[in-house]
C-alpha cells in the first residue's frame, strides 16, 4: 500500500493513496506514450514477448515463457495503481518508466 498519511482536524490520521498532485502514470519510453488502457499496454507487452495468462478471471495477467515472471493487474483499469506500474517497470527495464502527472 502506498500513499501519504494525512492528519485530520479531529486528530485522526488517514492514509490517502493518491493525494492531489501525486498521481503516477506509466510511460512507454520508446514512444513516450502514457499508458491509458489495458489494450495499449497489452499490445506493447505482447511485442516484448509477454503472453496473456487466463488462469484467474479477476485479474489481467501476463507471463513470459522464458522466465518465471508474472504480471498481475486488477481487471478494472481504474484500479491500476503505482504498485502495478512499478512491477511492470522492474520486469521490463529500460522500456517503461513511472512519472508524476
Amino acid at each position: 500500500m502506498s500513499g501519504v498519511w494525512v492528519f485530520r482536524n479531529n486528530g485522526v490520521i488517514q492514509l490517502v493513496e493518491n493525494p492531489p498532485g501525486e498521481r503516477k502514470v506509466l510511460v512507454h519510453l520508446p514512444t513516450g506514450e502514457v499508458i491509458s488502457s489495458y489494450s495499449s499496454l497489452e499490445q506493447i507487452l505482447i511485442g516484448l514477448g509477454w503472453e496473456r495468462y487466463y488462469e484467474d478471471p479477476d485479474l489481467f495477467q501476463f507471463h513470459k515463457r522464458s522466465s518465471l515472471d508474472l504480471i498481475s493487474l486488477p481487471r478494472d483499469f481504474s484500479r491500476f495503481k503505482s504498485i502495478h506500474m512499478y512491477d511492470i517497470v522492474v520486469k521490463n527495464s529500460n522500456i517503461f518508466h513511472v512519472r508524476d502527472m
